[in-house]
């Protein structure tokens, strides 16, 4: 789901990419609303709760500077584990390669923020999430680290800023931190419930 930052990585793995990833629009913070989170546990798990049910995506992500942006499709399948977490599983197809991912999801009250972590079938990296809500709790901000674009054996730091727009539509948009500290934006996704 959100670590979909990773599915367009993910992509780009399997589509032979090393380049840094590519600032394609001026308002790459745009969804990066990061402020205090809600102190409430209940509150903040049924939050994802509303998130459950099937979804279909369509996103682009850039490859490179000044690239055309590759598209795609995936189908994403989110369920509940008690009232506490949700775990979510997208299917895609790239290239004729199939993909498979799973996020586990949830709010941890000892850590005061979201926590959670993904894995998929075209790249070896456990990531591990932190996150919090925007003050008009719209919009989860997802932080994790990892491999970059050009080198796996360096790590830098990702953003995925959910957004939910209405009951049937949310919105991701991933980030990745360069060298000099600057946050560009690799891919922007819309899911539709089904």
């Amino acid at each position: 789901m959100y670590r979909l930052a990773c599915l367009a990585l993910a992509a780009l793995v399997a589509a032979g990419c090393a380049s840094t990833p590519a600032d394609v629009s001026s308002d790459a913070h745009e969804h990066v609303h990061v402020s205090a989170d809600d102190p409430d546990p209940e509150r903040n798990a049924q939050w994802l709760q509303q998130l459950a049910g099937e979804w279909t995506c369509t996103g682009e992500a850039w490859m490179a500077p000044d690239a055309e942006p590759m598209t795609m499709e995936s189908t994403e399948t989110i369920r509940t584990i008690g009232d506490q977490w949700i775990v979510a599983e997208s299917h895609a197809d790239f290239q004729g390669e199939p993909f498979h991912s799973v996020m586990a999801l949830g709010y941890d009250p000892n850590e005061g923020a979201f926590v959670g972590t993904w894995i998929d079938s075209l790249q070896t990296t456990l990531w591990v999430y932190r996150g919090t809500l925007d003050a008009e709790r719209k919009t989860l901000t997802l932080e994790t680290e990892g491999p970059t674009f050009g080198d796996p054996s360096v790590t830098t730091s990702y953003r995925d800023a959910l957004t939910i727009v209405s009951p049937d539509h949310k919105r991701l948009t991933s980030s990745a931190k360069l060298e000099d500290g600057t946050w560009v934006t690799f891919m922007k996704a819309d899911y539709t419930r089904k």
